[in-house]
């Protein structure tokens, strides 16, 4: 793909348990985190991604869907927790106690 000089590279991602999705592909400079999840088709693929309760990142980072991407971001659609982290602890420090 030929890289026009107002673009840039962007990816974006989403993961599963057993299914990823990775798109790398070049944004026009000035892309927010939203249009480019839009321009990905991520949302065709996985039609259970809500963009007004799920976060999103760059690298690990929150960061809100209205950010503008820079050169070799990568956007990050978060899962919504199952389970509470520190629930999830207490649960597995009972069951050890009770071993």
């Amino acid at each position: 793909m030929d890289r026009v000089i107002d673009q840039i590279e962007v990816e974006v991602a989403y993961a599963l348990p057993h299914r990823q999705f990775l798109k790398r592909f070049y944004v026009p400079s000035g892309t927010t985190i939203e249009q480019a999840i839009t321009l990905s088709g991520i949302q065709d693929i996985f039609t259970e991604i809500d963009l007004e309760k799920q976060k999103i990142g760059i690298f690990s980072k929150l960061t809100k869907r209205g950010a503008i991407l820079q050169d070799g971001d990568r956007v990050e659609i978060y899962r919504p927790l199952l389970l509470d982290p520190k629930e999830n602890r207490r649960k597995r420090l009972n069951e050890m106690a009770r071993k």
